[in-house]
């Protein structure tokens, strides 16, 4: 029931907004639910020799914009009904971004650290084989996700390119994005989406006379998402005083520094035993006060149990629905401002878009210009959904469902339903 309630959330949170813009009925049924829903088992031999089953999947919300597009996790928790919410969610956020997509999501459930490097190797070889022409450079296209990463994404494409014609095989490098530099990648493509949260940040500071620079913020999750937008926000001079992620939560009144957490997590593979904070409950960790709260783990973080706890001015979303419903309306009530995941963490998608088409072109961009291109969408897509928050007098999060369903709607009317 806890998982089922992300996608009800995500349905919940869409039929807000259709309500407010008041999206054209027959367009809403199209919108409101997933085109293609694909759940394979497969085998892999384990080092051992024993066979095991795995289940995976890939859900395709919509692609009226463009390929589909979304990442793979690999996490226990992964089932079909957080795999449609993810995916409908990326819908949302590749039409904020104004980029030429759709939304995919998909993954494996299984918990990676319990694999060897060979046996994932399989896992996801297999994987990639199952899913066959259900995946294409022009029709889905997977990019990292929680727990995996450009090996990944390099295995994928390798078993991908395997199956096709030799002819084919280098017209179809952009299968996958988030892949290796070596093999098709694009410079910025790791910090992608902690920088699109940052630049995001850095717009609303500006319109709110917000100086970053005296800042204090909570961050929750340290992989990817969170270290990133730590280690960005570092140079600003932000004071991160505490953080948490699936081995525990520390704090420092004094400041955490966000590079030297980030060396002890690549070895210690957690925050747990940091020598440079004290180790805290959950409850303690939600309750420290600061400016921020930046939550960059997974779903359901901020509920009507943990809403309550919060002691900050601005809530900015790096995960993927950490803020259930009723968190958010908690959250309005108490005055604390939040930026919605589908704006905050929108870098990543686009700077897939751009690896997409420096491949399509036979191009490799240095980083200034990733970083330059990233920036105008990120601020751009920012002040679309500031702009129709104030037009619709709404919460941003509804202002930004908004902006990306009155994009598909304009597309749906122009083009018609076939036949």
């Amino acid at each position: 029931m806890e998982k089922l309630s992300v996608y009800n959330n995500v349905i919940a949170q869409f039929n807000k907004a259709a309500d407010k813009m008041d999206l054209d009925t027959e367009i809403r049924k199209i919108l409101g639910c997933t085109m293609n829903e694909i759940i394979i088992h497969f085998p892999v031999i384990m080092d051992d020799g024993h066979i095991q089953m795995f289940t995976g999947y890939r859900v395709q919300h919509n692609n009226v914009l463009g390929p589909f597009k979304g990442g793979l996790r690999y996490h226990p928790s992964v089932e079909i009904d957080e795999v449609r919410a993810l995916a409908t969610w990326m819908t949302w956020k590749s039409a904020i971004a104004g980029i030429p997509y759709g939304g995919a999501k998909g993954g494996i459930q299984l918990n990676p650290a319990d694999y060897s490097k060979s046996e994932l190797e399989r896992i996801t070889r297999r994987f990639t084989f199952a899913l066959g022409s259900n995946i294409g450079p022009e029709y889905d296209i997977p990019a990292p996700d929680v727990n995996t990463n450009a090996q990944i994404m390099a295995w994928i494409l390798d078993t991908y390119l395997s199956m096709m014609s030799p002819a084919e095989q280098n017209r179809c490098v952009h299968v996958v994005t988030g892949k290796p530099i070596e093999s098709g990648g694009s410079l910025g493509r790791d910090k992608a989406t902690g920088q699109g949260l940052v630049f995001v940040l850095e717009a609303w500071a500006a319109d709110n006379a917000f100086d970053l620079g005296r800042a204090t913020y909570l961050v929750q999750g340290y992989g990817n998402v969170g270290s990133w937008t730590a280690r960005l926000l570092k140079p600003h001079g932000a004071k991160l005083l505490a953080v948490e992620d699936h081995t525990g939560a520390l704090a420092n009144p004094a400041g955490i520094d966000a590079n030297d957490l980030h060396a002890y997590v690549q070895i210690h593979k957690g925050i747990a035993g940091y020598s440079g904070a004290k180790p805290i409950t959950h409850r303690e960790f939600m309750s420290t006060k600061a400016d921020l709260f930046i939550p960059a783990a997974l779903e359901n973080q901020i509920t009507a149990d943990s809403a309550p706890w919060l002691q900050v001015k601005l809530v900015v979303e790096g995960a993927n629905g950490p803020t259930n419903v009723a968190g958010d309306a908690i959250l309005q009530e108490r005055g604390i401002a939040l930026l919605p995941d589908v704006l905050c963490n929108a870098g990543g998608v686009i700077v897939s878009y751009f690896e997409w088409l420096q491949n399509k072109r036979s191009e490799f961009w240095e980083l200034e210009e990733v970083d330059a291109k990233l920036h105008r969408k990120m601020v751009g897509a920012y002040r679309r959904v500031r702009d129709t928050a104030a037009q619709f007098g709404t919460d941003w999060r509804t202002a930004a469902y908004i902006v990306a369903l009155t994009r598909l709607e304009k597309v749906y009317k122009e083009r018609g339903i076939f036949p």
